[in-house]
């Protein structure tokens, strides 16, 4: 959401504080309401895992009633940010709601569960435009949000790693079983196509030279953990994963200094100020 909000910032104008703050509550919302659902679904699973059988549901510590009134509480504050944004975000806002009840499930039925991940948790790409702009850029935003795909589907891939074990014992699926030891040439491909996308969407939107910096060092972040990275090893998994928060960092403040230096579009500013004309002229 925060790339989206700084990519539909206005030229040579900072991101809006206050969507970004918006954002951020809404995000904690909607990315706990995921967590409480998986751990819901996942209970049994959990519970076999050595890593997250001291889960709260997993180890007994909050009920199943607990659990749901929770989930109510973390789906109304993601509810009351959404109503205050505008009227084209409503619809898009409700069918994140279909992901985010997918994923859970995803691992039981499909060997790609990190792409519903993927859907999941990069929508605020599209949500963070919405909210600026009150529409879409599909030129712009499209290739953002599939960027942000490709970059879940390489880090999480990376994450899933460390389970590998107990995913074979429950019986559930990952994108690091199915690429198995052909984990490094996959994730470098979602890597090259993080960067291209990223790329697109820069060219889409007037970007200048500190965003292409930004994604080119993105991009050597993300290549550098791929081939470096010990899949046998679950801390140096685990570690990899937490430093994928450096990436959206870059990013961000590539964004955000690349919008500083476009230059405002000279029609924009003929409108800006013939509206400003005729209010005062009446």
């Amino acid at each position: 959401g925060a790339w989206s909000i700084a990519l539909a910032a206005p030229a040579g104008a900072l991101p809006d504080l206050r969507l970004l703050a918006l954002f951020g509550v809404g995000a904690v919302f909607m990315r706990g309401a995921g967590c409480t659902i998986n751990d819901i679904w996942d209970v049994e699973f959990d519970k076999k895992v050595e890593r997250t059988r001291s889960r709260p549901i997993a180890s007994g510590a909050v009920s199943y009633t607990q659990a749901t009134v929770f989930l109510a509480a973390q789906l109304s504050g993601a509810l009351a940010v959404l109503l205050t944004l505008n009227w084209f975000c409503f619809p898009l806002g409700a069918l994140a709601l279909a992901p985010v009840a997918m994923y859970p499930l995803a691992k039981r039925f499909t060997n790609w569960p990190q792409a519903v991940l993927g859907l999941t948790f990069n929508w605020g790409a599209l949500m963070g435009w919405a909210a600026v702009h009150g529409s879409l850029d599909v030129a712009t935003v499209l290739p953002l949000y599939t960027a942000c795909i490709a970059w879940t589907l390489a880090y999480d891939t990376i994450y899933a790693h460390q389970d590998k074990k107990d995913d074979v014992l429950v019986g559930v699926k990952s994108t690091a079983l199915l690429f198995g030891e052909r984990s490094k040439p996959v994730l470098t491909g979602f890597a090259v196509a993080m960067a291209g996308l990223l790329t697109l969407s820069g060219i889409n939107s007037s970007q200048t030279l500190p965003y292409y910096i930004a994604v080119t060092l993105a991009y050597g972040h993300l290549q550098h953990q791929i081939s470096t990275v010990d899949w046998n090893n679950p801390a140096d998994c685990s570690g990899k994963f937490v430093s994928n928060q450096q990436i959206g960092l870059i990013l961000f403040i590539g964004i955000v200094l690349g919008s500083l230096l476009k230059k405002p579009d000279p029609e924009s500013q003929s409108t800006d100020i013939d509206v400003r004309q005729s209010v005062v002229g009446s």
